[in-house]
């Protein structure tokens, strides 16, 4: 028998009651406009001529709306926004702090060059296999990942990103492409199959997947489970995402496959999403675990170094070459979250942002040497200084930048991460760091006297210019590489504000549960 229908119900206990401020909206915005745009293309799929107009407008609404959600979290502490109004941990939470809004802002100003770049590269049959499309609906995945509150619904997310990503890496369906294909599918399928055992497996331990109240209860220490097998089961799951060693070999055989833009897309954007998926769970939900995995994470980050650039040494093609420099760069981000301390965890932030830009940058600037000279061969490769000047003077800007040497961006993080190593004692830590800069010089002083010193086989060479849809992208993202490395300030006083909001969440606890007081 149905109840009395005028007895009063007091939601006020499982719903938000007060009116949603406008500033919230931004949270999801990113996440919205992009599923909103590879939607709408997809319906537009007769009319692909149509996409790249509307999808450059669109990353750069996505810049737009990310600089503005960091403006707004720099201001005013972390925002949290629940979907349906239910109050967390019930309601499924979007929770965006400083390390969030910067990955995310990153991603967009990465997409963003890369998009502009594709406008010279992806033809007509690129796109009517769906390139616009995809690519916006990857970045639905990377920015819902960055800014998601939830862990399940971290899952959720690089599933979307995934699914994605083979849609790109197969864009044109060459023989070469479908092999790297294969090995990207299998082995980040198996790691996503982990990253959902271990999900479910924090669910038992703790009844809920946000990711305030895992921190809040992993910090009262009422629980009597394994929690290291857990955060070992992350550890392992988030580093083949991020392709650390030993489960770092999928990454070499498909990053050279696709075309040169969504190999750009891939180095600047998806390792980094699986370094900070593990810098969020280990370092902010699982703290004293991560203490304890310290040991194992630095031997790790060690191995990745090391591993990454020897393999660059050997390579011949240039981009495979690029493939054993980001899973270099992985290590040095690992050696962060080893350290743990404020200064390593600022440090591997810096280190992803610049990373993020710098990867992509010189994997544009692999196809444009390509174009000039015909191959991805050093072998083959020659005479590119002669063909134009100054495609070689931002080329030594790139290769200045990514051995760390100054004043460009890749010299600060190394400096915070070997001065935080140091502070602790691992001077083999440190020690690693600088001989993993010193060989990354030696790999593109190599590439420099091979591509672009030696004279070419052909003679006669003539200049050649480049379409301004490969200028604007290069040049913008040296313009950030300089930048950042020129005037530092700004960005190390975020990443330590993002480290230390990691470190005591308190502000990010505070926006879930506001009763939530100064707990940590």
């Amino acid at each position: 028998m149905a109840g009395p229908t005028d007895t009063a119900v007091d939601l006020s206990q499982a719903l938000v009651a007060a009116p949603i401020p406008m500033g919230h909206w931004l949270v999801i915005l990113p996440v919205v406009l992009c599923i909103g745009l590879g939607a709408l293309l997809l319906m537009l799929r007769n009319r692909t001529e149509w996409h790249a107009a509307i999808a450059i407008p669109g990353l750069v609404l996505l810049v737009l709306i990310d600089a503005a959600l960091l403006y707004r979290v720099v201001g005013d502490g972390a925002v949290t926004m629940v979907m349906g109004r239910w109050l967390p941990p019930f309601g499924i939470a979007f929770t965006v702090d400083i390390f969030g809004a910067l990955m995310a802002l990153t991603a967009a100003v990465v997409a963003l060059a890369a998009g502009f770049y594709s406008l010279g590269e992806i033809t007509v049959s690129g796109r009517r296999y769906g390139f616009f499309p995809f690519l916006m609906l990857l970045l639905a995945g990377v920015s819902g990942a960055f800014l998601t509150g939830d862990v399940f619904n971290l899952y959720v997310w690089f599933e979307v990103l995934l699914i994605s990503s083979f849609g790109l890496l197969i864009l044109g369906s060459e023989p070469e492409q479908i092999d790297g294909a294969l090995k990207y599918a299998v082995l980040n399928l198996i790691a996503t199959t982990l990253f959902l055992v271990s999900v479910g497996y924090l669910y038992a331990v703790f009844g809920t997947l946000n990711m305030a109240d895992i921190a809040l209860k992993a910090r009262a220490g009422d629980s009597n489970a394994p929690l290291m097998t857990l955060a070992g089961l992350f550890l392992l799951a988030f580093g083949m995402k991020a392709a650390a060693f030993p489960v770092n070999f999928w990454l070499p055989a498909s990053y050279h496959t696709p075309r040169i833009t969504v190999s750009a897309i891939f180095a600047g954007l998806l390792t980094k999403v699986g370094v900070y998926a593990m810098i969020r769970v280990l370092v902010m939900l699982l703290p004293v675990e991560r203490v304890e995995l310290g040991p194992l994470v630095a031997v790790v980050a060690i191995a990745t170094m090391l591993v990454g650039v020897v393999g660059a040494l050997a390579a011949n093609d240039v981009r495979r070459m690029l493939g054993y420099i980001v899973i270099s760069g992985i290590g040095t981000m690992l050696a962060g979250v080893a350290l743990g301390s404020a200064d390593g965890l600022s440090g591997a932030i810096f280190y992803a942002l610049h990373s993020m830009v710098l990867m992509t940058a010189l994997y544009l600037l692999a196809g444009q040497a390509a174009r000039l000279g015909g191959s991805f061969s050093l072998s083959a490769l020659g005479g590119l200084y002669r063909r134009n000047g100054w495609f070689a003077g931002i080329s030594l800007v790139l290769f200045f930048a990514i051995s760390g040497l100054p004043p460009f961006s890749g010299f600060w993080p190394k400096v915070v991460l070997v001065k935080a190593a140091l502070a602790t004692g691992a001077w083999w830590l440190a020690a690693t760091i600088l001989l993993a800069g010193f060989l990354t010089t030696i790999v593109f002083g190599r590439v420099f006297l091979l591509a672009y010193w030696r004279p070419a086989a052909a003679d006669g060479i003539e200049a050649e210019p480049i379409a301004w849809q490969a200028a604007l992208p290069l040049l913008a993202l040296s313009l950030l590489v300089v930048g950042f490395g020129l005037f530092p300030e700004w960005l190390l006083h975020l990443t330590q504000a993002a480290a230390a909001g990691l470190e005591q969440p308190s502000a990010y606890l505070r926006s879930v549960f506001p009763t939530a007081g100064g707990a940590q």
